[in-house]
């Protein structure tokens, strides 16, 4: 995912992403279509910027391309946030049929999982490694 600064237009924006395409393709890797979200608020205010425009992008690349792919974005005067995820091998067989939620949609409200609870044997025991006084 890339946050693109929102001072350039959406053409600028998708020769920024050509840029980033390039480097995959010419070092060995191979990239999809990038999605363009649009300009949308941020969640906090970065460099004094309320704004940007958000793009996600699936690639397959070695080490060598995300070095480079890595280095280049860190120096990107028009990248202000960059996040690569390694995606897991069942995500990579399937065909990409994520939407993404138009920004008036609230999410979903995620399921409560119980993690574990402590059987009646160890009510009696203390919570921390203290001795009992």
């Amino acid at each position: 995912m890339l946050i693109v600064i929102p001072e350039l237009d959406e053409e600028q924006v998708r020769n920024t992403v050509a840029r980033f395409q390039t480097v995959i393709t010419r070092t060995g890797g191979e990239a999809s279509e990038p999605r363009f979200w649009g300009k949308r608020r941020l969640a906090y205010e970065i460099d004094n910027r309320n704004d940007a425009f958000y793009v996600v992008m699936e690639f397959t690349a070695g080490e060598r391309t995300l070095v480079e792919l890595k280095r280049i974005l860190r120096v990107s005067d028009d990248v202000m946030r960059n996040m690569i995820v390694k995606l897991p091998p069942e995500a990579l067989n399937q065909e990409n049929t994520t939407e993404v939620p138009a920004a008036d949609e609230t999410p979903s409200e995620p399921e409560t999982v119980a993690v574990g609870a402590a059987s009646e044997a160890d009510a009696d025991e203390p919570t921390d490694n203290r001795e009992s006084r």
